[in-house]
């Protein structure tokens, strides 16, 4: 299914049509405020399996991202976030950033793994931000690389349905991407640590 919805005014009722989908255990494709990504409902185990599977993945060694409407229901998933921590996220998110922080008992039984970290996103896009929203609870995320040798992300909605339509339950065309991926950066260990340097300036 393909749902085109407008990036500054999100129609709601496309909106709620894909939380569905998300919700009865699909995968689909979402634009950020960095590159398109593929998610599922964090309440969906057999999804995210599916999800490990479509990258090419075991489940214990995908490193999923999971993004978050706002920073409220950190505490579910996160160890307690210190003072420096919370003022830092505070100040850049919503944004193209992911921030590594230390996980709660929740993440292994949900990952089948012993990470003791996990990637949190709160990107700047209206539609995945609705998307979260209207879901109720966090997704699952990972970005879309593209199998071609010189773009390493496709911007193309179109190109994206023609190569992953039938390989997904869903696609959100919310226009052309961005083909620079997020900031990734480190706070579990109590300092900063930029791992990438993505679209995203920190500010600190």
């Amino acid at each position: 299914m393909l749902f085109q919805i407008h990036q500054d005014n999100p129609d709601l009722k496309k909106i709620k049509e894909a939380a569905k989908i998300l919700e009865n255990g699909g995968i689909i494709i979402y634009p950020t405020d960095t590159v398109y990504a593929l998610g599922c409902s964090l309440h969906q185990k057999r999804a995210i399996e599916k999800l490990a599977k479509i990258k090419n993945l075991k489940l214990k060694k995908a490193n999923f991202s999971i993004i978050f409407h706002d920073l409220s229901h950190l505490s579910e998933y996160t160890k307690r976030i210190d003072r420096a921590t919370y003022k830092i996220l505070n100040k850049n998110l919503p944004g193209p950033f992911t921030f590594i922080l230390e996980a709660s008992s929740q993440i292994p039984k949900l990952f089948d793994t012993n990470k003791k970290t996990v990637g949190i996103r709160i990107p700047e896009n209206k539609i995945v931000m609705e998307l979260v929203q209207a879901l109720g609870h966090p997704l699952v995320t990972t970005s879309l690389h593209d199998d071609d040798q010189i773009l390493e992300y496709t911007t193309d909605p179109q190109v994206i349905e023609g190569n992953w339509l039938d390989k997904v339950d869903a696609i959100i065309d919310g226009g052309y991407g961005n083909n620079v991926p997020s900031t990734v950066v480190d706070l579990s260990e109590g300092y900063i640590d930029i791992i990438r340097q993505g679209i995203g300036e920190l500010r600190d």
